[in-house]
């Protein structure tokens, strides 16, 4: 049986994953407050906040309800609407606030948080290392990238059999589709079928960590090499300080001239007192002529304006962002760094990932008052406040010696200028671009020719998708409108599977295994097709969306029919990367 999902906001991300559920075949409903869906056939028109509405749109029987609006606020007015109509519902939430989501996933039974930021920060992330990631996956508690390899002429695995590769433990298979005729991944591999041209693979591969981090002795040879460079974080200071001591050495050389008699540390001493307001040996003054006189009234009044300027500039830099903004300078690495530009949800989240893989990185923001730059700062990634269109902060970034940039801010337009300014300083670095129009993406690399151009909106659709199909899903993915998803599933004594080989499992349900968790071992390869199924046993498979239903089923309980996505592990997600 197919379970019944309804789509509650359907602007740009939940009209696409609308459609996607529908092209799935799936029984879906969307709720749009927007008229220009209402002649579409399954979506109804209205605010999503009364009760009746959600009624007319099936709550009472439906099993998922994804809330896809971008707005928090008006998410959470419709979760508690559709709880209290319908407590049992599983909720799939896309919540900007990663906080606020993190608590209702405590709080609440059956609620999934997703983040399109969350989800997409990925693929940026593996893009700007050099992978052309299709998808991601979560094992092993890391993020591995899931691409596409297709067999050419020239391809070094043409001719080779699946089942050598298949034994590999750093590759995960996930899809095949043959050039010529169907056949599933696993039986391929048990036929010893051999990868001829025009064949399609979809694999998954561990992430890219940099293991070399820099001494302590390295951080300071770096830091001192920059101070020069980023000198103009501390001019205005340094600059009404020295004018304060060359006032002071005037007031002090005059005094010394004028009176032979006085010697140079009192000089000093009247010419400080005086300037700064202090007083102290008046007698230097009242006892000198009428021009010198005049000559310390003057240096009062120019003393007291260059004290309180050079006074302020001080607390500005040590108690405001100034001195943040220089440490962060001292900072920046000299080549074979990452620029980020925009610290938003996005940007934040990809900057997390490359430096938890090793790498280094640069943040660009123009916002003093960021959510994340605590965040950021805390995790040693240096930020520049500044406009990173402006030629001047890119070359400040190093943007010349750097590996790649990511144009990550929430304005299309600010991200096609910056790639474009970085592309004119630097036409060799690497630039991903963020756009959230698709259509606009797509003409953007054409026509400027960024190394690639993404979609958050695009990528993360999938596995909003994915997760109201059911269950806690580790990737997703797709291949020829067809979407896959990796999930993993407990095999209980009434499973299905129980009691079956993974082999004879996987062929006959066509699905691709991946590993098995048994007693706290992990089995792939060879060992875990021959396996036979036991209850408590986790399995990790990748199916087909539309291939769901096979886990589907109606259990009994307490004289009531239960829906039940697929087994899943009561009170303990240790079986979930």
């Amino acid at each position: 049986m197919q379970p019944k999902i309804i789509v509650c906001g359907l602007g740009r991300t939940g009209y696409k994953i609308f459609r996607l559920l529908q092209n799935q075949g799936a029984e879906v409903i969307g709720i749009s407050d927007r008229p220009s869906h209402q002649r579409a056939a399954g979506i109804i028109v209205g605010d999503p906040r009364q009760g009746q509405l959600l009624v007319r749109a099936g709550i009472h029987a439906a099993q998922t309800l994804v809330l896809a609006s971008n707005d928090d606020a008006l998410n959470l007015a419709v979760l508690t609407q559709a709880r209290v109509l319908n407590p049992n519902i599983r909720i799939v939430n896309r919540i900007y606030n990663q906080a606020l989501g993190d608590r209702l996933d405590q709080t609440l039974p059956d609620h999934v948080t997703m983040s399109v930021s969350a989800l997409a920060a990925p693929i940026f992330a593996f893009a700007a290392l050099g992978n052309k990631a299709i998808g991601q996956l979560r094992l092993y508690e890391k993020t591995w990238p899931i691409y596409e390899e297709v067999i050419t002429t020239d391809h070094p695995w043409l001719g080779q059999p699946l089942s050598e590769l298949w034994e590999n433990p750093e590759r995960m298979f996930i899809h095949y589709l043959p050039a010529q005729g169907e056949m599933d991944l696993v039986s391929a591999v048990v036929a010893d079928q051999t990868l001829q041209v025009g064949d399609h693979l979809i694999l998954g591969t561990p992430p890219q960590v940099k293991s070399q981090r820099y001494s302590l002795w390295q951080k300071f040879r770096k830091a001192i090499a920059n101070l020069r460079q980023y000198q103009h974080h501390v001019r205005p200071m340094t600059l009404v300080t020295v004018a304060l001591l060359v006032t002071i050495c005037i007031a002090t050389f005059t005094y010394v001239c004028v009176n032979f008699n006085l010697s140079l540390v009192d000089a000093l001493y009247f010419s400080v007192g005086m300037i700064t307001g202090a007083g102290g040996k008046e007698e230097v003054a009242e006892l000198a002529p009428d021009w010198v006189k005049v000559f310390t009234a003057v240096m009062m009044v120019v003393g007291a304006g260059v004290v309180g300027i050079c006074y302020a500039l001080i607390n500005d830099f040590i108690l405001g962002s100034r001195i943040r903004q220089f440490w962060d300078a001292t900072k920046i690495p000299h080549q074979n760094h990452y620029v980020i530009c925009g610290l938003g949800g996005m940007g934040m989240a990809i900057a997390r990932q490359l430096h938890h893989q090793g790498y280094d990185v640069v943040v660009l923001e123009t916002d003093h008052n960021n959510r994340f730059l605590r965040t950021a700062r805390t995790l040693g990634i240096p930020v520049i406040l500044a406009d990173a269109s402006v030629t001047s902060s890119l070359r400040d970034a190093r943007i010349a010696k750097a590996t790649a940039l990511i144009a990550a801010t929430s304005q299309d337009m600010t991200n096609v200028e910056i790639a474009l300014s970085a592309k004119a300083i630097a036409p060799k670095v690497n630039v991903i671009v963020r756009i959230q129009d698709t259509n606009f993406a797509q003409s953007a690399q054409e026509v400027f020719s960024f190394d690639l151009v993404l979609s958050p909106t695009e990528l993360a659709t999938h596995s909003f998708a994915a997760a109201a199909l059911g269950g806690r899903i580790l990737g997703n993915g797709m291949t020829d409108d067809l979407l896959w998803i990796a999930l993993a599933t407990l095999i209980t004594p009434n499973h299905p599977f129980c009691g079956q080989r993974v082999q004879d499992a996987a062929i006959a349900q066509n699905f691709v295994p991946l590993y098995l968790e048994s007693q706290g071992e992990a089995v792939h390869g060879w060992p875990l097709l021959q396996r036979q199924l036991q209850p408590q046993d986790v399995l990790y498979i990748t199916i087909a969306a539309n291939g769901l239903q096979k886990l589907w089923r109606k259990e009994p309980s307490n004289s009531e029919v239960t829906f039940n996505p697929f087994p899943s592990v009561q009170g303990s997600e240790a079986f979930v990367p």
